[in-house]
């Protein structure tokens, strides 16, 4: 007996030594500040080298360089952002920029300079240039030229007052206050030696690394001049143009050849708008003028410039010559003091009238970010020298792939300005020919984005739920789908607005077929034959197929091509990537299992590829590999504390019905050291479909949503229910189905009843808020810029886009699908302060007082309402703020105050003080 006892001691004592050593920590606050993410990802051309800054949710960034031929780390960079690799892949250059603690502690901000860090790829060592404005390494690592942002020393500055005492000041020409000008350094990469521009404020190293154009600009503009420097040993300076003012803005080299375009003004013309700019191509050591199709029109100082990848074009952007400006009269002597119209001058007044097509502050909007600048893009091609204009004044937007040499898809949406604050964005749209600027209409009036032909000859678009098919040489329309047994149509759209398709995948470079999703799969479809051929076989296993586009300006795919695929399984939530060969429309998986995989980037002119893999308890690394995907390597280790913290466990799938009955699905996520049986707090956070994060690693950071580990490596689990809509009664449907979900995590005897949170922001802050006033099925409530009357809400504006709020509630998230004349009884049911009486669940209410989104008077109606009922609320207004917290203390204030919340009312810990008493306005 005493020997069994003395065995079951010991079996005892390993079993607690062993869950000792498997204890883990518990997370805190401070602990987020420390997982990092990757920012600014370059993966070189040769696909040797991968870097980017290991950048920390607070704390100083690291620029991190590895070789990917054997996965090593060559280089880390202190405080190193940005990362640039030059073509030849010999360097990688960060941005190093100040400490933290000084941009924290330091007043004058302008005394922050930034340095340049150059990595040599063949011995990882490092140089170290400081007060770099800004650089450009040359493409064959020979050259690095970068501007000293630093002030003329004192000497040089007196020497320069004094020669200004004897100049005559009428006769300068000023270049204008933003337009900031610096020493440029020249280095030669091989031997170490410079050589210095004075006064640069535009410059480019051509491709073959062997020319250097600059644009030297003076303060009196006397010495202004635009030279050509050779880079060698020589640095012979080649003047192009010497004229007082003159200032090149833009600088766009030929990607091969020895041609430079760039738009030259001159300041002169001190009306930055109306000054004009001349386009210039340096090309067989002369000048030409490159000019617009429309005398009348010239180009803008922010005009943008650049060349097709092979050469043949140039994309240039151009505007109509601005009427003169109306001088404002001002007072000038004592008769103008008391002149009517020289005082009305001198008003602040905006007009609105109901003819205009815009409200003022969409209209002002729009001025500020489009408008004030406009221009239209137009091309030159070299070959026959000849300039089309793409898009003017009639049709402004166009779809710019500098690969396009056929067509590219133009629109506009200048008919319906007025209809966009009611019933959404709408356009017309066209094929624009690249050669001549010729357009053909595709289709007027439409919600959703055709799909063009690369050769322009055909477009695709989605009209009464079918795939249509537009023949633009003789306007006939085929309809593609209609005779196909799959869906075509999102048949998760639940919106009160045209119901669109799944999309397309793209063209053949022939054009002969275009690629189309329906719900599960891929479809060709011939346009000739109009033959439908179903390349995947989604639906039978109940995954989603898609294209993964890893090059941006791709045109078009190849008919034997081999194309890469997102295989997202819609049941159990992972997403694999598989191979579609058109040769012969097979499909293979390449990354399978249980996570989320994506490919991320290809080396340009490598056979390698970026790709992450991730669930809950695994941040989402970098791997590499060929096409074959046989032999994947893993390449960074960013967050390996994530093994210290006691995580949460697996994510869980949890099914239950939506307020119709539908089939819906929610994540179920337990609390670290989760036994069977036990009934912990939850905290519910949603926002519409949230079962697709069942393989995602959690966003570590701080902000206005419930850090996920946070709460469950704290003893809570968190769960993310999908939820539906009806059309009229959102708040209603949406309570029902979130009903439904949460008493499935009751029954299933996980949730404790009586510990249920739930937290949403923005629409699910709506959601949230209208939810109590139908239930009691939870504890306390965070919601964040809700909105509680529909009513004043409808004709109010989104300050951000500056557009009436109405289209929300006619035709978008807020569903009710009719205007507030016509169904004023559908914005009262869907308010929650009309409700407010009804509320016996606390509720925390946030609002950032600069809300762009949501007017954040929609919470302290609420708040006031609340009060005013009797019941427990609490408001937290954080001064200056957005939609979204943007404030680093305020994101990190916010999180804390929301746990202590719901660990008040969730796990009966002691209120904080603030939730007792509130905290008295005090300003010293």
């Amino acid at each position: 007996m005493k020997a069994q006892l003395s065995l079951l001691s010991i079996a005892l004592v390993a079993s607690l030594s062993s869950a000792a050593a498997d204890a883990k920590d518990a997370l805190q606050f401070k602990n987020v500040f420390d997982f990092k993410t990757a920012k600014t990802t370059q993966l070189s051309e040769n696909g040797e080298i991968l870097s980017f800054s290991a950048t920390p949710y607070r704390g100083d960034a690291t620029g991190q360089v590895y070789t990917l031929n054997n996965n090593k780390l060559l280089a880390e960079i202190e405080r190193g952002t940005k990362p640039t690799i030059n073509k030849a892949a010999n360097w990688v250059a960060f941005t190093q920029v100040p400490t933290l603690l000084e941009k924290e502690t330091t007043k004058n901000k302008d005394t922050l300079k930034n340095n340049l860090v150059l990595v040599n790829i063949a011995n990882a060592k490092q140089q170290t240039f400081e007060n770099v404005k800004d650089y450009q390494l040359a493409d064959d690592g020979n050259w690095l030229a970068y501007r000293l942002d630093k002030k003329a020393d004192k000497d040089d500055a007196s020497a320069d007052s004094d020669d200004a005492k004897n100049t005559d000041k009428s006769s300068e020409i000023k270049p204008d206050k933003k337009d900031k000008t610096f020493d440029l350094i020249v280095v030669n990469l091989q031997d170490e030696t410079t050589y210095t521009v004075n006064s640069v404020f535009s410059y480019a190293i051509n491709a073959s690394s062997n020319e250097l154009l600059v644009s030297q600009s003076y303060p009196d503009g006397s010495d202004n001049q635009v030279a050509l420097i050779t880079l060698n040993s020589t640095f012979e300076s080649n003047v192009l143009i010497d004229e007082p003012g003159v200032v090149v803005n833009k600088i766009a080299w030929h990607p091969t050849k020895n041609i430079a375009a760039f738009t030259l003004g001159n300041y002169v013309n001190d009306d930055m708008r109306r000054r004009d700019h001349q386009l210039k191509l340096w090309q067989n050591e002369q000048l030409t003028d490159i000019t617009s199709p429309e005398k009348s029109w010239t180009i803008g100082k922010t005009a943008k410039l650049s060349w097709s990848e092979d050469g043949e074009r140039l994309y240039f952007e151009n505007h109509p010559k601005l009427a003169a400006k109306i001088k404002e009269k001002k007072y000038t002597d004592q008769a103008s003091l008391f002149d009517y119209d020289t005082i009305r001058d001198q008003k602040g007044l905006n007009v609105w009238h109901n003819n205009d097509a815009e409200i003022k502050p969409r209209e002002e909007q729009q001025w500020n970010e489009t408008n004030k600048n406009r221009h239209y893009q137009a091309v030159y091609h070299l070959n026959g020298k000849q300039v089309a204009q793409l898009s003017d004044t009639n049709m402004p937007s166009v779809a710019l792939n500098t690969n396009s040499r056929d067509a590219l898809l133009g629109s506009s949406n200048l008919p319906y300005l007025e209809r966009i604050m009611y019933g959404g964005f709408f356009a017309d749209y066209y094929a624009v020919n690249v050669q001549s600027g010729e357009r053909k209409a595709i289709i007027n009036d439409y919600p959703f984005r055709p799909s063009l032909s690369p050769n322009g000859q055909y477009a695709t678009y989605f009209k009464n739920s079918q795939v249509q098919l537009k023949d633009l040489g003789n306007n006939k329309v085929t309809t593609l789908t209609k005779a196909i047994q799959a869906t075509f149509a999102d048949d998760k759209h639940d919106y009160p607005s045209a119901q669109p398709g799944y999309g397309y995948a793209g063209w053949l470079n022939d054009s002969s077929q275009v690629l189309v999703y329906s719900k599960y799969d891929i479809w060709a479809f011939d346009v000739n034959t109009l033959k439908a051929t179903r390349l995947t076989n989604g639906k039978a296993s109940n995954t989603q197929y898609r294209v993964i586009k890893l090059d941006k300006d791709q045109v078009g795919f190849k008919q034997d091509e081999t194309l890469l695929l997102s295989a997202t399984n819609l049941q159990q939530k992972q997403t694999e990537i598989a191979k579609l060969n058109l040769a012969d429309n097979s499909v293979s998986k390449v990354l399978s299992g249980k996570k989320r995989f994506d490919v991320v980037k290809k080396a340009k002119h490598a056979d390698k590829y970026l790709f992450t893999e991730q669930t809950y308890q695994q941040f989402p690394d970098f791997y590499q590999s060929d096409f074959s995907f046989n032999k994947a390597k893993r390449i960074t280790d960013l967050n390996p504390q994530v093994k210290d913290f006691a995580w949460g466990q697996k994510p869980e799938l949890i099914s239950y019905k939506g307020f119709d009955g539908e089939d819906l699905q929610g994540v179920l996520i337990k609390p670290a050291g989760y036994q069977k049986g036990d009934k912990v707090p939850v905290v519910v956070y949603f926002y519409r479909y949230m079962s697709q994060r069942m393989y995602d690693f959690p966003a570590m950071e701080l902000n206005h949503r419930p850090n996920f580990p946070m709460f469950t490596s704290n003893g809570y689990a968190i769960f993310l229910p999908d939820i539906r809509f009806e059309i009229g009664h959102p708040g209603k449907s949406s309570t029902q189905t979130m009903i439904n979900a949460t008493q499935k995590l009751i029954d299933l005897g996980i949730a404790d009843p009586d510990k249920i949170g739930l937290q949403g922001h923005s629409w699910a802050g709506y959601q949230s808020a209208f939810m109590i006033t139908q239930t009691d099925m939870f504890k306390a409530v965070v919601s964040g810029a809700p909105v509680s009357n529909m009513t004043s809400a409808y004709s109010g504006i989104r300050l951000k886009s500056g557009l009436a709020r109405q289209f929300q509630y006619e035709t978008g998230q807020s569903r009710i699908g009719k205007t507030l004349f016509e169904a004023p009884e559908l914005y009262i049911e869907n308010s929650p302060v009309f409700f407010a009486d009804k509320v016996n669940t606390p509720i925390l209410i946030m609002f950032g007082d600069k809300d762009d989104a949501v007017p954040w008077h929609e919470g302290v109606q609420y708040y006031l309402a609340l009060r005013r009922a009797g019941k427990d609320a609490t408001f937290l207004q954080y001064e200056g703020e957005p939609h979204h917290l943007k404030k680093f203390p305020n994101q990190v204030d916010f999180s804390i105050r929301m746990m202590q919340y719901f660990d008040h009312y969730l796990k009966g810990k002691p209120a904080a003080k603030w939730m007792t008493e509130g905290e008295a306005f005090v300003e010293e």
